[in-house]
C-alpha cells in the first residue's frame, strides 16, 4: 500500500511535473514573443533620429508662426475692411465714376450719328432688362448671391471651364472684387492687386446691398467704343436702353467684359457675335434661358443699329471735336450734344459715288487715295470722306482736313477771281505764248503749257476754261501778286501762300477743305464762307445752350458783278474747258480742274446751286497718278457724287452774270519774249498785252 501510494504520489507528482514545465513553456514562449515584437521596431539609428527631430522642431515653428501669421492677417484684413468701409460715400455717389464727359454728335436732322469721349446713362439694377443681369451673372460671377464678396469656387470654376475651352470665357473675379478695382485700383494684373481687392470687397459687401453692388459696376464697367456704363453702351451698339434689351444683345453686352476693345461689335460684329453665343450657353446652363429662348438669341444674333452700322460721319465726328473748344469736345467735364451740319444723306452720295468710280474705272486693287468734301454754299460741311479704307493702318488719317497738297491749277480761280474784281472783264484779251521771266535769286523762270502748244490771243474766260498756265502767269503779274494772295486768304485759304511768280499755277499746298470752302465762298455771291461744322453745344442734361455755331461772320470779298462773272467762267470749264466730264447735263454747274507737276495731285471743285463739292485724288507717298488729270477721275468722281446728291431735287440757278463782249478793240503790240526781271515783267506785259485788261489802251 505504501508502495501503491508512493506510486499514485508518484504518479500525482508526474502528472504535476508536466504542468509545471508546461507553464514555464509558455512563460517563455511569451518572453521570446515579447522579445520578437521589441524586435519587430527597428531601433532608429543616429542620422535618422536627428532628421526626425529636425522636423518635429521645424513643425512646431510652422504651427507657432503659422499661427501668428493667420491671427496677423486677420487683423490686417480686419484693418483693410474698416480702412475701405470707412472711404466708401453713399452708393449713389459712386455710380458716375468718369474723370471726362461725353459728347453726342446730331446730324441735320436732329439724329444722333456719333459718340466721343466717356459716354454714360446711368441705371441701377433693378432698371435694367433682367435678361442683362442674368447674362452679367452667368458670365462673371454665378455665385454672386451667395458669396460674402470673394468666391474661391467660382475662381477655381472659371479656371476649369477656361482651361476646358481653351480660352477665357467666365472671369475669376467676382463682381465685388471688380467693382473694387473699378473703384481703387488700375487694371494691372499683379498679385499685390489681388490681395488688396479682398478687404476692398468685403467692405462693399459689409457697407452694400447686392442691387446696389451690381448698379456700380452696370455704371462703372468700360464697354468699348467710348461707352462707360451698359446704358451707354445699349445706346451705343442697339440704339436703345439697356432697360430694353433681348437675351441676344444682353449676351453681346455682357461679352465685352472681357475685352471691351476687341469683341466692340463696331469693331468686329462676327467676333462680337460668336462671343455672345458663348454667353447664351452659359445662361441656358444656368437656367437663365430656356432652350427654347436660347436657340431663339442663336438664331437672331444681336446686330447694330442703323447709325452704329453705317459708322457715318466718323472724319467729319473726329474734325468737329477737333476744331472745336477743347473744354466742351475734347476734354469736356460734362455731358454735351454737338448739334452739326452733318448730314447722311449727302454722305451716303459721296461714298456711293466714289465706290462707283474706283470699282468700275480705276483698276482693281489700287492704292491711290481720294478724298472728298460736300458743303452748303454758306460753308456748312454736309459730308466728308478722308480717304479710302485700304485695310492699313491709316485710318486715322483725314486727307480731307489733314493733308495739305500742290493745289495746281485749282489756284487759277483765284488769280481770274482778283483780276476780276480789279474791273477786268471775262471777255478781255490776254496773250497765250511762251514767257520767260527772271527771278531774283532764282533765275529766269518759263513756265510751260500743259499741251505745249500756245493759242496766241485768247479772253480770260478762255485761259480759265483751258487752264493756260502762260496767260494765267501774265494775269497774275499785271493784277499783282499781293491782290492774288488776298483774295486767295479772304475766301478761306489759310496755308502759305508762294511770295514767286509760280503762286498763278498751284506751287502752294493746301487742305481741300480750305479749297473747297474758298470755293463756296464764289457759290456764296463773292462772301466768305469758312467751313464749319457745328451749330450749337448744348448740355445734355437740361438742353442748355452752352456755344452757338461756329461759322464765321459774313465778310464780302468780291463784289457780285466779279462773283457772278467768275461764276459764268467756271460754267465754261464744264461746258467746253477741261472739265466736261463733270457734266451734269441740263442742270447748272460750275467748276474748276487741277493737276500739279508729275500729276502727283489731281482736284476738281465745283458747285450747283445748291452746294459745292471738293475732290482730290493722289498717292499718300506722292507717287505720280498715271494718266490721271483732275478733268478726268476726279471730275467723274464729283459727278458721280453730284448727281446722286441732287437726284430728286429742283434745279437751282447758279449765281451767276453772263459778260457783255466788249466792242472789238486794237490789239496791242506783242508782248516781250524775254523780260530782265519781275519788275520788267509786270511794266511789259501790263503795257504791251494787258493794256486792255482793265480797259486802259
Amino acid at each position: 500500500m505504501n508502495a501503491g501510494r508512493r506510486q499514485t504520489a508518484g504518479a500525482n507528482v508526474d502528472f504535476l511535473v508536466p504542468s509545471v514545465q508546461n507553464n514555464e513553456q509558455a512563460t517563455t514562449d511569451m518572453a521570446q514573443t515579447g522579445n520578437r515584437r521589441k524586435k519587430a521596431k527597428p531601433r532608429l539609428g543616429r542620422s535618422e533620429r536627428i532628421l526626425r527631430g529636425i522636423f518635429r522642431k521645424t513643425f512646431r515653428v510652422f504651427w507657432w508662426v503659422g499661427l501668428r501669421v493667420a491671427i496677423v492677417g486677420a487683423l490686417a484684413l480686419a484693418v483693410g475692411v474698416a480702412y475701405y468701409s470707412a472711404r466708401l460715400p453713399p452708393a449713389e455717389e459712386l455710380l458716375d465714376g468718369r474723370d471726362e464727359g461725353s459728347v453726342t454728335l446730331i446730324d441735320a436732322n436732329g439724329d444722333v450719328f456719333a459718340w466721343r469721349g466717356q459716354q454714360m446713362g446711368l441705371i441701377r439694377a433693378d432698371e435694367v432688362s433682367p435678361h442683362l443681369v442674368n447674362a452679367i451673372v452667368a458670365t462673371e460671377d454665378r455665385r454672386f448671391y451667395w458669396h460674402f464678396g470673394v468666391d474661391l469656387r467660382g475662381t477655381l470654376r472659371a479656371l476649369l471651364v477656361n482651361l476646358r475651352a481653351g480660352t477665357s470665357v467666365q472671369g475669376g473675379s467676382s463682381i465685388t472684387q471688380q467693382v473694387a478695382k473699378l473703384l481703387y485700383f488700375d487694371n494691372n494684373r499683379t498679385l499685390e492687386r489681388k490681395i488688396k481687392e479682398i478687404p476692398a470687397a468685403l467692405a462693399l459687401e459689409l457697407k452694400f446691398s447686392k442691387n446696389e453692388i451690381l448698379s456700380i459696376y452696370l455704371n462703372r464697367a468700360y464697354l468699348g467704343a467710348g461707352a462707360t456704363g451698359f446704358e451707354a453702351a445699349a445706346q451705343r451698339y442697339f440704339g436703345k436702353s439697356a432697360a430694353e434689351v433681348n437675351p441676344a444683345e444682353a449676351a453681346m453686352l455682357a461679352g465685352l467684359l472681357r475685352a471691351p476693345s476687341k469683341f466692340a461689335p463696331t469693331n468686329n460684329l462676327d467676333r462680337s457675335q460668336r462671343r455672345a453665343e458663348v454667353i447664351v450657353g452659359l445662361m441656358e446652363e444656368q437656367g437663365y434661358l430656356t432652350a427654347r429662348q436660347a436657340a431663339e438669341a442663336r438664331s437672331h444674333p444681336a446686330v447694330l443699329s442703323r447709325a452704329a452700322a453705317a459708322r457715318a460721319g466718323g472724319e467729319f465726328a473726329d474734325w468737329v471735336m477737333s476744331s472745336g473748344p477743347d473744354f466742351l469736345t475734347r476734354s469736356t467735364t460734362e455731358d454735351v450734344e454737338v448739334l452739326t451740319t452733318f448730314d447722311p444723306r449727302v454722305q451716303r452720295a459721296a461714298e456711293a459715288g466714289l465706290r462707283h468710280v474706283f470699282e468700275n474705272k480705276v483698276k482693281e486693287g489700287s492704292n491711290a487715295q481720294a478724298a472728298v468734301v460736300v458743303l452748303s454754299r454758306d460753308g456748312a460741311v454736309r459730308a466728308m470722306i478722308g480717304g479710302r479704307d485700304l485695310g492699313g493702318s491709316d485710318g486715322e488719317f483725314n486727307r480731307a482736313t489733314q493733308a495739305r497738297r500742290q493745289t495746281g491749277s485749282l489756284f487759277k480761280t483765284f488769280v481770274f477771281a482778283a483780276a476780276l474784281q480789279a474791273g477786268a472783264n471775262p471777255f478781255d484779251p490776254v496773250l497765250d505764248a511762251p514767257l520767260t521771266l527772271n527771278v531774283p535769286g532764282s533765275g529766269p523762270w518759263s513756265p510751260q503749257n500743259y499741251s505745249r502748244e500756245y493759242l496766241g490771243q485768247i479772253t480770260l474766260a478762255d485761259a480759265l476754261a483751258k487752264s493756260i498756265n502762260t496767260a494765267t502767269v501774265r494775269v497774275s503779274e499785271a493784277t499783282g501778286r499781293a491782290r492774288v494772295r488776298a483774295v486767295a486768304e479772304d475766301l478761306g485759304v489759310t496755308s502759305p501762300i508762294a511770295d514767286g511768280p509760280a503762286l498763278a499755277l498751284g506751287t502752294s499746298e493746301a487742305t481741300l477743305l480750305e479749297m473747297t470752302g474758298a470755293y463756296a465762298g464764289i457759290l456764296n455771291g463773292g462772301v466768305r464762307a469758312l467751313p464749319h461744322g457745328m451749330r450749337e453745344i448744348r448740355l445734355k442734361s437740361d438742353g442748355g445752350q452752352l456755344m452757338a455755331g461756329d461759322g464765321a461772320a459774313p465778310r464780302r470779298v468780291l463784289d457780285e458783278r466779279a462773283a457772278g462773272q467768275l461764276t459764268w467762267m467756271m460754267t465754261q470749264v464744264i461746258e467746253r474747258g477741261t472739265g466736261t466730264r463733270a457734266s451734269l447735263g441740263e442742270r447748272p454747274a460750275a467748276g474748276k480742274t487741277g493737276t500739279t507737276q508729275a500729276a502727283r495731285d489731281a482736284w476738281f471743285i465745283g458747285f450747283t446751286g445748291d452746294y459745292v463739292t471738293g475732290v482730290w485724288m493722289g498717292y499718300d507717298d506722292n507717287t505720280p497718278l498715271r494718266g490721271v488729270t483732275g478733268g478726268g477721275l476726279p471730275a467723274e468722281i464729283w459727278r458721280e457724287t453730284m448727281l446722286r446728291i441732287e437726284d430728286g431735287m429742283p434745279t437751282r440757278p447758279l449765281p451767276m452774270i453772263v459778260p457783255t463782249p466788249p466792242v472789238a478793240r486794237q490789239p496791242g503790240p506783242n508782248p516781250v519774249e524775254v523780260v530782265q526781271n519781275v519788275g520788267d515783267a509786270v511794266e511789259s506785259v501790263f503795257k504791251s498785252v494787258l493794256g486792255g485788261l482793265f480797259g486802259r489802251n
